[in-house]
């Protein structure tokens, strides 16, 4: 049989006249919308180098390449670059070799995804553990799936839920009722209206951009004395917090009076994946109603060894997060010594406000452009308007060099684009 081959221009000149390719005018006018909101987001192409973290490659629009520092990595202790992390997957790859095969439905469970299920239920004081793809995942599947299986179930979600815990409320179709955050005379407001019908409250334990923590076992109180369930979200939490990693509950001592906890294995454990623990009843369910785990690939073997290796290695050892604490208390020093506008946080987060989209992209180009330090602007909708800024994650490998830098290299950048210092009030634009 012989193919013929269309030329190139017979290509572009038939696709010209497809049926759907007048829409593609809905797609420019979307973009157009972003940079005209000076929203668009830019992507630096970046190349990780094993045993040098925080240092990376950038990949210039050039071609070029530049070695930079990375301050803005949710892999908090470079855990994604540790020795027995990295010989956990790199022998189950050789073993098992790269893919899992499937959805779990249909290719079965991997030993060492059984295995990381265990260690997750074992790290919360939990019956049951159960896996996904993602953190974002695990909370819309999990959230959604839960409150559906609940006749007639209220939701009541922190006003600064993440957008994963967003979509899984909206997901599940019941009722909600939003408090405002950590506002716990709000919380029992509402609960008291709901009297007696099913109620699920879902909140986190650290809000990344804000760096606060909620006040967990002041909101299992008024559960118990309401009857709701709880569902709490310790994705910035978990490795960094606790005498084991548990996260925020396990340092507070209260993980046995919350019914759901949620992480991630993509940021204090370094690898990828989300998950729930709970009862074995609540994770039986999760699995066998959710259709964001049944129709998903499960995670390859190897992804699960290595995250296996993390969450067992951090159980262990309390050296990492004690230098993560310390370098994170360290850096606030440091910057706000140099007179920058650090949000007071009490947690690992260190946001320096900006208080512009347009400014907020500029301050982030000068710092890669002019000092090799990249920090990625955070923008609207990931915080209000007005509250634009850079968030800033210090990890136990930014010695005291990488921090003097870092301020030094700030304040040029504040006082080049004339940017507001310390003491400036920043108000939430109104949309």
């Amino acid at each position: 049989m012989t193919v013929t081959r269309m030329p190139s221009t017979m290509l572009a000149q038939a696709g010209s006249t497809r049926a759907g390719s007048g829409y593609e005018r809905y797609f420019r006018g979307a973009l157009d919308q972003l940079h005209g909101e000076r929203r668009y987001r830019v992507f630096a192409d970046i190349e990780r180098i094993s045993g040098r973290f925080p240092t990376a490659k950038w990949r210039q629009p050039d071609g070029k390449t530049a070695e930079i520092t990375v301050w803005c990595s949710n892999d908090y202790l470079g855990m994604g670059q540790h020795k027995e992390v990295v010989a956990a997957m790199t022998e189950t790859v050789a073993r098992c070799g790269v893919g899992a095969g499937g959805t779990r439905n249909i290719a079965g469970n991997n030993s060492p995804l059984v295995d990381l299920e265990r260690e997750l239920a074992d790290l919360h004081g939990k019956e049951a553990g159960l896996v996904f793809t993602s953190g974002y995942v695990s909370n819309q599947a999990g959230i959604s799936t839960i409150a559906k299986l609940i006749p007639d179930c209220l939701i009541l979600s922190d006003a600064f839920n993440h957008n994963s815990m967003i979509e899984g409320v909206r997901h599940s179709g019941c009722a909600k009722k939003i408090f405002r955050h950590n506002d716990l005379r709000h919380l029992e407001e509402l609960l008291q209206e709901a009297g007696d019908r099913p109620k699920l409250i879902v909140f986190e334990s650290v809000y990344s951009m804000d760096g606060d923590v909620a006040p967990i076992g002041a909101i299992c109180d008024l559960a118990d004395r309401y009857g709701a369930m709880t569902y709490l979200d310790e994705v910035h939490a978990v490795g960094l917090y606790g005498a084991r990693g548990g996260g925020i509950a396990e340092r507070d001592g209260v993980m046995h009076r919350v019914d759901v906890i949620e992480g991630t294995l993509a940021k204090g454990f370094g690898c990828v994946g989300g998950y729930i623990t709970a009862s074995a009843a609540i994770c039986d369910a999760v699995r066998s109603f959710a259709p964001g785990f049944i129709f998903t690939t499960a995670l390859p073997p190897a992804v699960a060894a290595a995250a296996r290796a993390s969450v067992r290695y951090l159980k262990r050892s309390g050296v990492e997060r004690a230098a993560h604490q310390r370098q994170a208390a360290a850096t606030k020093a440091a910057l706000t010594e140099a007179g920058l506008p650090v949000l007071d946080t009490e947690t690992h987060i260190v946001p320096v406000m900006v208080g512009d989209a347009e400014l907020c992209k500029a301050a982030a180009d000068h710092l890669l452009e002019h000092h090799a330090i990249y920090i990625q602007p955070i923008n609207y909708p990931t915080v209000p308007r007005g509250t634009e800024r850079l968030r800033i994650t210090p990890s136990p490998f930014h010695d005291a060099g990488h921090i003097a830098r870092l301020a030094a290299a700030l304040s040029e950048t504040w006082q080049a684009l004339d940017l507001p210092r310390a003491g400036t009030v920043f108000v939430e634009a109104a949309e």
